[in-house]
């Protein structure tokens, strides 16, 4: 098991170093550096309960928000789009509607319900007997940020599996939250009607209300247990829950002094955003600009001063604390928010110093060094992608087998690289698209009598249509084509429905969005990344091949077993959506049910960029059963979806199950490696 080591007392440490230099300084308004302001983004007020006709919330604007001494005061008019306010805001609105829902639940039981407004107790008056039944509602009291400041070394792989895994599920669940929030938002009031909402801002409030936000037991100086470098976040909430960095608008997360054992406060991370003009980002050197003294507009107005986060920042310079960086890109192309965050180490402040800033003022300045020895920087891999998506023999001139091995059979090119040795393996095979499925399984629309059934939705499916009837009464995917949540199968509109092809029930049959690459590894063989950023839950590709029957199979097998078996594939589609940590009588999707799969899949002549990918017991892809072209439950389409935000150039990977036939050192199928 891996260390925590906690720092030692800085009471015995040199005391702060002392500067004249800001002695004769104005004084400045005193403010935390923030960050610019994401752009506007698709997001979601309020949250639902699967189990209740009516969501959580209701009505439009809250317009107060909890101030530090717990009491409500009017939020500021001309911060309506601050990260802090908003999440406060809309916590406030939960806790009221979650009072207000317990009321109409009284009522609904023809009980007579009264909402005492300071208490929040919801008091029922029995008539026959008089006795009152008080059901409270306390205001949450959150726990504050652990003062211990602490580092994890030396963690053993299984150690490192463990957080890994950790991470990944609360991410999971925040981002199913985030989807289901949305898309319950687009239900009840109509797409694009009203105010924008914040999902990312209601995933957090109600993680938070549960206790899932990550290392708040201990202030963590230096790597965080379970996040790699390149690690992508596209919304600032997200960073707070995985204990990344901690503040919601501030560009610079410390221990405050009044927490600390020595009175001193010490920073453990910072934002670069690139929205400051004194900023100078090299990469490897950062010159970082302290906070204070900005006006709303972020333009330096008054002179800095060495307090809060820039004392924060000179102590851990002097005591030679390492500081998580976390760089923001606006724009970025395919990101749901228009932003986003990527992790991109550790570094070293190796020189503080006091400056007049472009605009006249007095600011402080910190030259950071990237330390030596870690993996590549992601905000260098994320433009590297970029530059390989337009101009790829630009950027390779050398390696690239083909930047289209499906011969435009896929809706995007799959490129093959090998730069290590003259195995071209991938190109004697025939590329296939979609899955070969035995001439029977499309009569069973005959038998059964479906053919010609479908939808009659024209201008797109809606709640209530023969194809969401199929679904259990509710679709798979979002308006954007997510995963909403997993289920043992999906229905998708077919070839004998009236719905346009850009019905939002038509997802994984149009193929792959993405730009995916084959590659040469020395370390696992062939693999598979994508060039672009996969949002989490978005359809990546089907897995394809010929389809065969168990007694074809095992005749098949006698000359070498070149096939895949769907039902060992485990079934990590029921992890996506997967509620139960905030609702304790979830239940997750039964229907529509499946039999057991018994066929398998000969990939020996015919195959597509899927069987490349490697195989791992902590996958950031997963398989989700689908049926769209034919109606016969015992031969579905195997569709893969991201179990999680996956960076450009990271290696995809997948749970294919107990009794594969896997290389010990490598994770790869024997029949792809």
């Amino acid at each position: 098991m891996g260390s925590i080591v906690p720092f030692q007392d800085l009471n015995l440490l040199p005391s702060p170093i002392s500067t004249t230099t800001t002695a004769s300084l104005l004084t400045p308004k005193l403010e935390p550096k923030a960050e610019p302001l994401d752009e506007p983004i698709q997001t979601h007020q309020q949250f639902f309960n699967n189990n209740t006709p009516e969501p959580f919330f209701s009505g439009s604007a809250f317009p107060f928000f909890p101030n530090s001494q717990n009491t409500l005061v009017p939020e500021p008019t001309s911060d309506q789009d601050n990260v802090f306010s908003e999440y406060y805001r809309i916590s406030e609105l939960f806790r009221s509607a979650f009072s207000k829902r317990l009321q109409q639940q009284l009522q609904y039981a023809d009980v007579e319900a009264h909402l005492d407004p300071n208490s929040q107790a919801i008091v029922s008056v029995n008539q026959d007997n008089q006795l009152s039944t008080t059901v409270v509602v306390p205001r949450r009291k959150y726990d504050k940020r652990s003062s211990e400041l602490v580092r994890v070394q030396d963690l053993g792989m299984e150690d490192w599996k463990y957080f890994r895994d950790n991470v990944r599920r609360t991410r999971m669940l925040y981002d199913s939250l985030r989807i289901l929030s949305v898309d319950e938002e687009d239900k009840r009031r109509g797409l694009g009607q009203g105010r924008r909402a914040r999902g990312d801002l209601m995933a957090a409030s109600v993680m938070r209300d549960h206790g899932l936000w990550l290392n708040r037991d201990k202030r963590i100086v230096g790597p965080i247990p379970g996040i790699l470098i390149g690690d992508l976040f596209f919304f600032r909430m997200e960073l707070c829950v995985v204990g990344l960095h901690g503040q919601a608008q501030a560009g610079i997360d410390y221990l405050p002094g009044s927490q600390s054992a020595s009175g001193e406060p010490i920073a453990t991370s910072i934002i670069v955003s690139g929205g400051y003009e004194d900023d100078e980002d090299g990469g490897e050197v950062l010159v970082y600009t302290g906070h204070g003294g900005q006006d709303k507009l972020n333009r330096q107005c008054e002179h800095q001063r060495l307090e809060g986060g820039n004392l924060a920042l000179e102590r851990s310079m002097h005591y030679g604390i390492e500081i998580r960086v976390i760089r923001g890109i606006k724009k970025y192309e395919g990101s749901v928010s228009n932003k986003v965050y990527v992790y991109d180490g550790l570094y070293k402040i190796l020189d503080c110093w006091f400056d007049v800033g472009r605009s006249g003022f007095g600011v402080y300045k910190f030259r950071l060094v990237r330390i030596v020895g870690q993996p590549e920087m992601g905000s260098v891999i994320l433009k590297f992608a970029e530059t390989l998506r337009t101009r790829p023999l630009t950027v390779r001139p050398k390696g690239y087998l083909s930047l289209d091995i499906s011969m435009q059979k896929e809706a995007m090119p799959v490129l093959l690289f090998n730069d290590i040795d003259n195995d071209h393996d991938p190109l004697y095979y025939e590329y296939l698209a979609k899955t070969v499925f035995p001439p029977f399984v499309y009569n069973y629309n005959n038998q059964e009598g479906g053919t010609g059934t479908g939808c009659s939705c024209v201008s797109g499916c809606t709640y209530g249509c023969l194809c969401a009837m199929k679904n259990g009464g509710e679709f798979a995917y979002d308006n954007n084509g997510s995963l909403l949540r997993g289920k043992p199968l999906i229905f998708e509109c077919g070839p004998f429905c009236q719905c346009p092809p850009n019905c939002r029930n038509r997802v994984s049959q149009k193929g792959s969005r993405h730009r995916l690459e084959v590659f040469r590894s020395r370390e696992t063989g062939y693999g598979v990344r994508s060039l672009d950023l996969i949002h989490a839950g978005d359809f990546i590709c089907e897995y394809t091949g010929v389809v065969l029957t168990m007694e074809q199979a095992q005749i098949f097998a006698m000359n070498g077993d070149n096939l895949v078996y769907p039902n060992r594939f485990i079934a990590r589609w029921a992890e996506w959506g997967d509620l139960s940590r905030v609702l304790p009588d979830y239940m997750p999707p039964s229907y529509p049910s499946i039999p057991p799969l018994d066929f398998a899949m000969d990939v020996s002549r015919m195959r597509n960029a899927a069987c490349y990918i490697s195989h791992s017991v902590t996958p950031n892809v997963l398989v989700q059963y689908v049926l769209y072209d034919h109606n016969n439950l015992m031969f579905p389409h195997i569709m893969l979806f991201a179990l999680e935000n996956i960076p450009p150039m990271r290696e995809l990977s997948l749970d294919y199950g107990v009794g594969v036939a896997a290389d010990e050192w490598t994770g790869k199928l024997a029949i792809c490696n």
